[in-house]
């Protein structure tokens, strides 16, 4: 599968193609305890156009643009995990410190052929860390998959976005091999730094069917404040993704990992999974149920500990349109301050084109 194609690419030459998603949410909160925050509703439209051109079937240049009306609870949601983990209105401005708006990813890719059938993707320019690691069959994308933050990529493993970088993509039969290094305009504490990233894959094929298994290991430059804000240390985090299918109509993942806390950081590891259904069982092929849970154990600020339940319904409408039903449960174990927990109510109205 080519690496960062949209689902639903249209051809307006042999080699230029244009496609994206948009989607819009609304999302409701249901507060319990004293929270600090109100319960409330708030929706959220972002919009990813792509264009890709190949040159030649061995090079690809390829450009995406992201912009959003409103951050939909995302500003106004107590707990420290995003309910929807897309790019809104605040992400897509002043992109990593760097003064850029609204487009976040233009590479050049090139494709070498090398010996016993195996191929080796070197892409260079605005990259996405996501789109090389941890990627995941069934937790993995916010638009059609799960919403919360914490579904959709491990957060202990800090994978940086939307900056200047290159990857490299080696594969050769049911293995992969995956290299990211990024230059980052600004972190949180206003550091530039550098990130590394590699990934192990398998690719297993049984008679349940496919699986894939995968190991990352992630680090960076010391460029992070610890958590007194006296001295400068690195991150490193090693992070372990899963997917298997169970048969034809039932899928599962898995996720866990841990992360070094000689800098400042809010979680030190994460254990998640879930299942995803088919609609098959009730003649909707195209539909599914996915349900999930993660764990996220605090590092060394004011978290203890995290807990996120969710799941959704996703009705296919047609090739392009699917509409999806979502509800987490969320649920913040704070330091010397009210915990807060509740609920979260969800439609998703997703296009890909």
């Amino acid at each position: 599968m080519a690496l960062c194609a949209p689902a639903s690419a249209y051809d307006v030459t042999e080699r230029f193609s244009i496609g994206g998603v948009i989607a819009g949410s609304m999302q409701c909160q249901s507060l319990s305890g004293n929270s600090g925050a109100d319960n409330d509703c708030n929706g959220a439209l972002p919009l990813q156009p792509e264009a890709s051109f190949r040159a030649t079937g061995r090079d690809e240049f390829f450009v995406k643009a992201g912009f959003a009306s409103g951050n939909g609870l995302n500003d106004k949601s107590p707990f420290i995990l995003a309910p929807w983990a897309a790019d809104l209105q605040d992400d897509v401005k002043d992109i990593n410190g760097s003064g850029r708006d609204y487009l976040l990813t233009a590479w050049y890719r090139h494709t070498f052929s090398l010996r016993q059938e195996s191929t080796l993707d070197a892409t260079i320019g605005l990259i996405d860390a996501t789109d090389y690691l941890d990627e995941n069959a069934y937790s993995n994308d916010e638009y059609t998959q799960f919403m919360n933050e914490a579904l959709v990529n491990g957060p202990n493993a800090f994978l940086p976005s939307y900056d200047t970088g290159g990857a490299l993509v080696w594969n050769t039969g049911p293995w992969s091999l995956r290299g990211v290094i990024m230059d980052v305009n600004e972190n949180d504490d206003g550091n530039d730094y550098t990130f590394y990233g590699a990934q192990l894959g398998y690719t297993l094929q049984s008679k349940l069917g496919e699986g894939n298994y995968r190991l990352l290991v992630d680090h960076t430059s010391d460029d992070f404040f610890d958590d007194r804000g006296e001295s400068m240390h690195c991150r490193t985090s090693f992070l372990f993704s899963f997917d298997q299918q169970l048969g034809d109509v039932v899928g599962a993942f898995l996720r866990f990992g841990w992360q070094d806390d000689s800098a400042a950081v809010n979680y030190d590891a994460i254990w998640s999974g879930g299942i995803n259904i088919s609609g098959n069982p009730w003649k909707r092929d195209d539909d599914n149920i996915g349900l999930g849970y993660a764990y996220l154990d605090g590092g060394n600020l004011d978290i203890s500990r995290s807990q996120v339940a969710e799941a959704y319904y996703r009705f296919v409408i047609n090739t392009y349109l699917a509409l999806s039903a979502d509800i987490q449960y969320m649920k913040d174990d704070l330091i010397n301050t009210d915990n807060p927990a509740g609920f979260m109510y969800g439609l998703r109205l997703t296009a890909e084109f």
